[in-house]
């Protein structure tokens, strides 16, 4: 025990000692952090140029419609092009996009449809880059060190989902909104900058080489071969599975459950609601970075099923404990479940998958969880009318539901 312990610091920090991945983090977070600085710049300036939050839902969507719709398309161009290139095209995209944005609001030109069509630009743009930034990663680092460097990716880019808004208030508060898109240009341009410096390793083999004499295939067939290649393996429709059960768990209860909790059950108002998501934030953090201190190879599928229990058990003390430190508590433990586990689902899919087809299984991942989220808002926002136990408790019973059907699997229990 003593020397995995004393092992476990070393081995967190391996990746950050190949400059490759020290660029391939930066960029990472300094893209994470400009889509933190968007979304208030444009919620902000949306609601200064009209006053109407149903404009600003109208700008949000059409910022969220587009990166849904264009996932699956970036993640097979991911398998098809350079993602590194990929990537850059994508930053130096929004950087442009963003610097326009605060330039036409500084001099007094922006309107809202030119909002509109600059949160459309960037979703599809953002489309691109999402799938690549994790299929990047086995180009970068070897193997054996895709834990350690997914957990840092990992603690990196949920710094910045919370830095970012928060810092991007700031600079809105300090000086003017246009401001924050001009600031917002630099992180992405800073971004593009890093990651076409990474020097990236060949593609390994996949069931796609070796076939050069055939035609070449149509976008949409290679969109459904990604899909049917998902699909096909009982694994890997668990993970995505319990990834989609666990979007839709995760962004209601923890939108419109932790706003009902604070608000009419532990009345703390917005100060317990910060407490609330910083909690969930600071667990999912360290329960990153546990994961890749510990290393090592462990059933992944029985971690799948564990977290499901355990946030279905969590959802279940929600509904039904009124103490604000139990909560806190308990919000604590859920988001370090999620955190620990993510570590390791992620590295068995990049360890596991070709190359040459993974941007397009996580993309499948990506868009079913795109597609979940707006329903578990308007379901949880449904349930939370009845009260906060019915809220908690019907996500703990598909949570619960979820594990078994895990467990039932022999082929998703061994895996490592």
């Amino acid at each position: 025990m003593a020397t995995t312990l004393a092992g476990a610091g070393p081995r967190l920090w391996a990746p950050a000692r190949h400059r490759p991945f020290q660029l391939l983090w930066l960029g990472q977070s300094l893209s994470l952090l400009g889509d933190g600085f968007s979304v208030v710049a444009f919620s902000w300036i949306t609601l200064g140029l009209t006053g109407s939050t149903l404009t600003l839902g109208y700008v949000l969507a059409f910022q969220a419609v587009p990166r849904a719709l264009l996932t699956l398309v970036g993640g097979t161009l991911s398998d098809s092009w350079s993602t590194r290139t990929l990537m850059v095209a994508s930053s130096w995209t929004r950087a442009a996009l963003m610097a326009g944005v605060g330039l036409a609001g500084l001099t007094g030109h922006l309107t809202v449809w030119m909002l509109c069509a600059a949160a459309a630009a960037f979703g599809a743009v953002d489309a691109f880059f999402q799938p690549a930034r994790v299929s990047i990663l086995p180009s970068v680092v070897d193997e054996q060190l895709l834990t350690p460097a997914n957990a840092l990716l990992g603690a990196g880019s949920r710094t910045a989902a919370v830095v970012g808004p928060a810092v991007g208030g700031v600079v809105i508060a300090l000086t003017r909104a246009p401001v924050a898109f001009l600031v917002d240009a630099v992180c992405f341009a800073l971004c593009g900058w890093c990651v076409a410096s990474i020097r990236t390793r060949p593609r390994t083999a996949g069931p796609e080489n070796g076939k050069a004499a055939e035609a070449p295939k149509s976008l949409g067939a290679r969109i459904r071969e990604g899909v049917t290649y998902t699909l096909r393996d009982p694994r890997l429709r668990t993970v995505v599975v319990l990834d989609t059960a666990v979007n839709f768990c995760y962004a209601g209860p923890f939108t419109v459950g932790f706003a009902t909790l604070a608000d009419q059950v532990l009345r703390g108002g917005s100060a317990t609601l910060g407490v609330l998501n910083g909690s969930l934030a600071g667990g999912a953090t360290l329960g990153t970075l546990a994961g890749g201190a510990l290393g090592g190879r462990p059933r992944v599928g029985l971690l799948v099923a564990a977290l499901a229990g355990w946030l279905g058990a969590g959802m279940a003390v929600l509904g039904l404990v009124h103490s604000t430190p139990a909560v806190v508590a308990t919000v604590l433990a859920m988001g370090f479940a999620i955190g620990f586990q993510g570590v390791f689902g992620l590295s068995w899919i990049q360890r596991n998958i070709p190359q040459n087809v993974l941007s397009r299984v996580v993309s499948v991942d990506m868009v079913l969880g795109y597609a979940a989220a707006p329903l578990s808002l308007i379901v949880c926002g449904a349930l939370a009318r009845v009260g906060t136990l019915a809220l908690f408790g019907v996500v703990a019973c598909v949570l619960a539901v979820t594990g078994v059907a895990v467990l039932g699997s022999r082929a998703v229990r061994e895996m490592r």
